[in-house]
Formats: structure tokens, sequence, C-alpha cells
């Protein structure tokens, strides 16, 4: 193929108008217009399918579904540490009911982190993840059990540690922080060890009511079944004596 006169005629008005002061500055700002309207449409029709989908699953199960903010969440579980974070907390996409003969609620949660770019400009940064919180009819106390991970073993080295148990497999796996060991101790016995090494991988949190099980992006439907057969398994192996401890209240469980 050859270059004509008419074609290298286009090509020069092309590259002229590309690269015309007058014009080149609009070109670019429509281009980037049409991108972040694309992202903005497709952010918005995401949204609508998920809303749909866990809304379905919801049904599926008999649980009520409310997609709208709830802001109040935090508040009723200052506990728990995972809906602690940032700024700007709700849940949304509320799914409510019984699992396995105990009070559920699945959602989906965000929050709000803030950093400054090298301009000084600040940046806002937007967390969503997926989350199952099941009600106890026994009181709980503080619990945090996650997957070790390599800065945990760094930490291990400086004398951050958390607790240690009997199994080895399973305290090279887990990192369990608790306020009372003894209370650690007696949650995770063997066969709740046992249990949790061949469970999904979720972290878990007790506050003084609840366990939350929640892993840190938006999860599938059927993963919020993972995780309430998760959370419900661990309280059904609570130790009997522990729940007529936990039962008695604070003045029999000090004597």
């Amino acid at each position: 193929w050859a270059p004509t006169a008419r074609s290298n005629a286009d090509f020069r008005f092309r590259r002229g108008l590309l690269t015309s002061p007058g014009m080149s500055p609009i070109l670019i700002f429509a281009v980037l217009g049409l991108v972040m309207v694309a992202a903005v449409l497709i952010g918005r029709w995401q949204e609508a399918e998920r809303r749909k989908a866990v809304a379905a699953w919801a049904a599926a199960h008999r649980l009520t579904f409310r997609a709208e903010p709830d802001y109040g969440m935090p508040g009723r579980h200052p506990g728990l540490s995972a809906l602690q974070r940032g700024e700007n907390r709700f849940a949304y996409n509320q799914c409510e009911g019984l699992w396995r003969g105990r009070p559920l609620r699945a959602f989906d949660y965000h929050y709000e982190t803030h950093h400054r770019d090298s301009k000084g400009r600040r940046r806002t940064h937007h967390h969503r993840f997926s989350a199952v919180l099941v009600g106890s009819a026994v009181p709980l106390q503080a619990l945090r059990i996650r997957s070790e991970g390599l800065l945990d073993r760094l930490g291990e080295l400086v004398g951050l540690d958390d607790i240690d148990f009997e199994s080895a497999e399973f305290s090279r796996r887990f990192h369990v922080q608790a306020d009372n060991r003894r209370w650690a101790y007696d949650v995770l016995h063997p066969r709740a060890m046992e249990f949790l090494l061949g469970a999904p991988d979720f972290a878990l949190e007790f506050d003084h009511a609840a366990v939350l099980a929640w892993r840190t992006s938006v999860q599938p439907p059927a993963d919020l079944e993972q995780a309430a057969d998760l959370a419900v398994g661990l309280l059904d192996l609570l130790p009997e004596y522990m729940v007529r401890q936990q039962r008695a209240g604070p003045d029999e469980r000090m004597s």
C-alpha cells in the first residue's frame, strides 16, 4: 500500500484537529466526560443488580429485605470494630429474620476514608463489604478471630502476639484477640477449633449480644449463607457450663 495525496491530506487534517490549541482541550474534556458518565451509569446498574440479587436471596429464605441506608447500625454495636471504621458509616441491602432458629441480619456495609494527594487535595475512598450478624440469647464477651497474615507474623517478632492455643495448626492459621483470655479459651475449645479449621474463611467478632461474620469485600448471596452458618455453628458450640455462667450474671460469674 502506498500513501496517496488524498490520504496524506486526511492525515494532516486529523493531526491538526487533535493538536490544535483550540480543539484539543475540548476533545479531551469530552472524552473524560463520557468516561465519567459511563462509570456512573455502570455503577448504578451494578448497584441495582446487587439489590435484586440480595432481595431474591432474602425472599428465598423468608427474610425481610430493606435496601435503604441504616446509619444506626454502628451505634447499636459499638463493640464491633469492623463497623467503627472511617466516616459516613451505614448498612444497606439488609436482610432480617431467623436463621436456624437464631436472629439474623445480613447486610452490605459502607464507610469512607480520606487522604491528601501530592498536591494537597483531599481524596475520598469508599469501602464496601458484606457481613452477617447473628444474635445470641446468651450474653457474650469481646472476641476477634481472623486469618493470620504476614503483618501478624512480623508483629510477633516485636512482641505484638495474639492468643495461642494447644492446636499448633489453629494458632498458625488464626489471629485471636480477646480482652479476657479465659473467655477465648472457653469459646475456642477443641471441637470449636476443629469446626473453624474446616469452615470457610471469614473474620469473626463478638460483642455483648451478637457474632459478626464478614469479609473485606461485597460477597455474593451464597457466601452470606456460609457466613450465617459459620456464626450460628460457633454459637451452637458454646459449652453448656459457659452458657450457664453467662446467664448467671456478673456477680455469680465472679464467685
